[in-house]
This record gives C-alpha cells, sequence and structure tokens, in this order.
C-alpha cells in the first residue's frame, strides 16, 4: 500500500481531474488524501475523500477572486499578475499548511497542481518524490519561449520563492516548482499539444493519459422534451468564471442563431440572454456529458475540461478563447483541424453564423474531430494515470 497526497488550488478545472484517478489508485488498495485551502475545495471532493486543511478558508476567497481580475490582460502581463497577486500569495499561505499535511499523512508521492507551488515547495524541502498535475494542454507549452528575458525574470521569482522556503539554492536553481523531473501527468494528449512546439517539458517526462472523468456522475435534470430530435444540436458555453465579460457575446450569439436550422443550447444566466429566438434552450446549468452525447458541435471558450469532453466525443468546435491558457488552447485545437476559432469580443452574428455552419457541415472539422475522440480515447484516463503514479513507487533519486 503507498499513499498519494493530492495538493490543489480551490479551482474545480484543476480538482475535478484528480478525482478519478484518486479513486482507481483506492480501488487498487491504495490511500489518497487532499491537501488545499478549506471551504469551496472541500465542497468538490466525494464523500469519501480525506481532506486535510493547508491554509485558511478566508484565504480560499481571496485566492478565487484575485484568479479571475484582470482579464484585460494577455500574454506575459497576465502571466505576471497571475504569478504575483494569487500564485506566490497561495505559496505563502500554503507551505505551513501543506507541510503539517505531510507529517500527518505521510505520503509516499505528492501529487501537485501546477499553480500550488507550496506543494513542490514542501515536496522539494524535504527531499519526498512529487509529480506535476497539469489540467490544461497549455501548461505543456512555453507561451513565453519568444520572450527570454521575461522568462528568465519569472524563473528567478520562482527560485527565489523556493529559497526564502528553505529549498537550498542548488536545487532550486535547476528545478522548477511548475514542473516535476519525475513526472509530469497531463489531462491531455501529446496530438492536442502538438509536436514541434517549444515545451516546457522538455526535461520532464511527461505521461499524456487524457481526460480522466469522461463516466462521472451527473445530475441530469434537464427537460430533453424541449430537445428537437430532427435538429442539429449545438452546445455554447463559456464556463463558469466569464460571465462578467461575456454580456457582449451572448446577444450576438442569440442573433446568429435565430431562424437557423439548428438548436441551441446556452449555458447562461437568463439575464443575459434576455430575448432568446425560439430554437434556443437558455440554462445556467447542464448536465453536459448528457448533451455532448446529443450534441453535433459546441461553441466553446477554450476551457480545457469542455474542450476534452467535446472532442472526446467526436465534436468539432468553435472556439472564442477569453483569457489565460484559453488562446493557446484553442491554437491547438484548431491545429488539430478539429475547430475554428472567432474572436470573442469582436465576432459578429454573421460571422459566428459561419462558423456554426462550418463546425456542422464541414467534412474535414469533423474528421478532425472524429480522429481527436480516437486519440484522446487511447490515452488510458484514470486508469493510465494511476499506472504512471505507481509506477513511481521504485527507488528514484528525490529532486
Amino acid at each position: 500500500m503507498a499513499r498519494f497526497l493530492f495538493v490543489v488550488p480551490p479551482f474545480a478545472g484543476h480538482v475535478n481531474p484528480t478525482i478519478p484517478v484518486a479513486a482507481e489508485l483506492e480501488r487498487r488498495g491504495h490511500e489518497v488524501a487532499w491537501a488545499g485551502l478549506p471551504g469551496q475545495l472541500q465542497a468538490m471532493l466525494p464523500e469519501w475523500g480525506r481532506f486535510i486543511p493547508a491554509g485558511s478558508e478566508e484565504w480560499a476567497a481571496v485566492v478565487a477572486e484575485r484568479n479571475v481580475l484582470r482579464s484585460d490582460l494577455r500574454g506575459a502581463a497576465a502571466y505576471k499578475f497571475l504569478m504575483e497577486e494569487a500564485l506566490i500569495p497561495m505559496c505563502h499561505v500554503m507551505v505551513d499548511g501543506v507541510d503539517e499535511a505531510v507529517t500527518e499523512f505521510e505520503p509516499d508521492v505528492l501529487v501537485v497542481d501546477q499553480q500550488t507551488w507550496a506543494g513542490a515547495v514542501v515536496a522539494r524541502r524535504r527531499g519526498i518524490p512529487w509529480v506535476t498535475s497539469a489540467t490544461t494542454s497549455a501548461e505543456m507549452v512555453d507561451p513565453l519561449a519568444g520572450l527570454p528575458k521575461v522568462a528568465e525574470a519569472f524563473h528567478r521569482t520562482r527560485v527565489e520563492l523556493q529559497v526564502e522556503f528553505g529549498v537550498p539554492r542548488e536545487i532550486a536553481e535547476v528545478g522548477d516548482v511548475r514542473l516535476s523531473d519525475h513526472l509530469v501527468l497531463a489531462y491531455t494528449s501529446s496530438a492536442l499539444v502538438g509536436d514541434g512546439l517549444e515545451s516546457v517539458s522538455d526535461a520532464s517526462p511527461v505521461a499524456y493519459v487524457g481526460p480522466s472523468g469522461l463516466d462521472r456522475d451527473e445530475v441530469d435534470d434537464f427537460d430533453w422534451e424541449l430537445v428537437d430530435p430532427e435538429l442539429p444540436l449545438v452546445l455554447v458555453s463559456l464556463g463558469t468564471l466569464s460571465a462578467g465579460a461575456s454580456a457582449r457575446f451572448w446577444p450576438v450569439a442569440a442573433e446568429a442563431f435565430r431562424g437557423q436550422p439548428w438548436q441551441g443550447i446556452f449555458v447562461a444566466p437568463a439575464e443575459l440572454v434576455p430575448d432568446p429566438p425560439a430554437n434556443v434552450i437558455v440554462r445556467d446549468r447542464v448536465p453536459q456529458l448528457s448533451v455532448l452525447k446529443r450534441a453535433s458541435a459546441v461553441v466553446s471558450h477554450a476551457g480545457h475540461n469542455t474542450v476534452c469532453e467535446s472532442l472526446s466525443n467526436g465534436l468539432p468546435m468553435v472556439l472564442a478563447p477569453i483569457r489565460d491558457d484559453q488562446p493557446v488552447i484553442a491554437d491547438q485545437v484548431v491545429r488539430t483541424g478539429a475547430g475554428v476559432r472567432v474572436k470573442f469580443a469582436r465576432v459578429k452574428p454573421e460571422g459566428l453564423q459561419a462558423a456554426i455552419e462550418l463546425a456542422l457541415h464541414d467534412e474535414d472539422l469533423r474528421a478532425g474531430a472524429k480522429a481527436m475522440a480516437t486519440d484522446l480515447a487511447s490515452c488510458g484516463g484514470a486508469t493510465a494515470a494511476a499506472d504512471a503514479l505507481l509506477g513511481l513507487l521504485a527507488p528514484i533519486e528525490v529532486s
């Protein structure tokens, strides 16, 4: 029996992929626990999940707020803001708690989300094997490859953070709290990440395991009688953190659908779509996996979970990225031939309408999406992730 401690931030997209992996480890007779900021994170875990607090509930709210601020920033400026306002402060408030969790749980391996640097700091300081949990395909490429001076400045910041918390400088200098040199567990596929791109993981072994939660339980309270089985169904979803930025987009989408021979399900607050056309259903929450099984195409902000779930169902995509990793993921989908991209802040009804027509009828796009479904299915999901983690139990050199 081995013990695995998952160190995660209080964000659903980072927590949810770990749950099926932990369940598979438990099924095989191992022990698992999660460490993180209390409050919202605890509610995301299954009833059987053991939770060890690392920090305060007040700070969980602060981190969540800072993670969604300044959606106007892009590229290096956006990463600098995220690092200085969310990731470094979160590391400061979690380090002692993660250290105590390690003392209490005595894990054999730490599975550390790429945003919870406290887990990497504690693992490197205490000499414990650790794995990076990379929950988006954007984390597998280096968006700052063309800005070497900026990348070096950010690297120096991460080095000094490690040294501040007791990691020997010779280890901090050659390592990276974002990437374990033991294993990077990537919930994506190498085909989506792409060959020939400059990767942040070139020095780290990567297990591309694909999406891990495609068979998760979900509450299906949707009124399916509202769906016309004779019309192609299009899911339109911009994720849970984009309401403040999407006020312009939803009326545009409504006009794009008006009078068209397809039906839409909009996942949006009703007040943002005050006059939906007859062929549009507006709900603030849907059973996404069930909808995708019935859909013919998806319009998305290029959030990683929605992208992987859509492509796993062989659905062509229209991508309207807003911020953070979304532009990178959108470009990856387009490069695979499974989607088309529109400009979130500038697209007009006729432009969105034309993109949806392509997704519904272009044979090349549909073939690209089917190919991605086959590719993602071959990655193995939670079973492959558990295999990779258990493979670390052989003696390794800790750094």
